[in-house]
């Protein structure tokens, strides 16, 4: 006699959206970090100045780096629960 459970996945459906979600927004801010030299960074990006003719390229990295665990995160959320049976 045991309950079925009301759900078989490992977080809810928005869980997993909202990091895939994450994850394309910080793709998108690596790509800006490693293409534009400091000064075209908008003004809010850490790391932009006045005067930098370098791309940030350790900010790049990091948001990649958190895109891509973000990604991970959304796989491990969207899969099943193991059932396991016992006898």
């Amino acid at each position: 006699m045991t309950n079925p459970p009301t759900s078989d996945r490992n977080a809810p459906r928005w869980v997993a959206l909202l990091l895939v979600l994450i994850a394309i927004v910080l793709a998108v801010v690596a790509v800006i970090y490693l293409v534009e030299p400091a000064h075209k960074l908008p003004s809010f990006f850490p790391g932009h100045t006045l005067h930098g003719k370098k791309a940030r390229i350790k900010h790049g990295i990091a948001a990649a780096v958190v895109a891509v665990l973000a990604l991970i995160g959304a796989w491990f959320a969207s899969g099943r629960k193991r059932v396991t049976t016992s006898a």
